[in-house]
């Protein structure tokens, strides 16, 4: 159960993160909490796949210039998945930079 509860955390915090970014950054916008609760799920699953077919190496956790713009890449099509998201390329980038950031200083990973 610890595993489901981790999970939660880890997407309700993403998503307050996705929700500052949106509130700070040009270029990306998010409305709500609900669409921003679904990118952030969106997303990990999509990093996920990424992962699964890529390997390890591609993770943004590689701190790598293949995984920020992976990153990047991920959150500019989560758009085309979450209503009300909208992402420029400068904009994924800058929130890619500004997650990877904050992910730096509060890792989201379940462990």
């Amino acid at each position: 159960m610890v595993g489901w509860l981790g999970a939660i955390v880890r997407f309700i915090v993403s998503a307050f993160v996705l929700l500052a970014v949106g509130y700070f950054l040009p270029g990306f916008e998010i409305v709500g909490f609900t669409n921003a609760l679904i990118a952030a799920i969106v997303i990990a699953v999509i990093g996920y796949a990424i992962e699964a077919v890529l390997g390890d190496d591609i993770s943004p956790q590689s701190r790598g210039i293949i995984g920020f713009i992976t990153s990047s890449v991920v959150i500019y099509f989560t758009q085309f998945v979450v209503a009300n998201m909208a992402v420029t390329v400068v904009g994924a980038l800058l929130a890619a930079l500004v997650i990877g950031i904050v992910d730096a200083f509060v890792p989201t990973e379940l462990r």
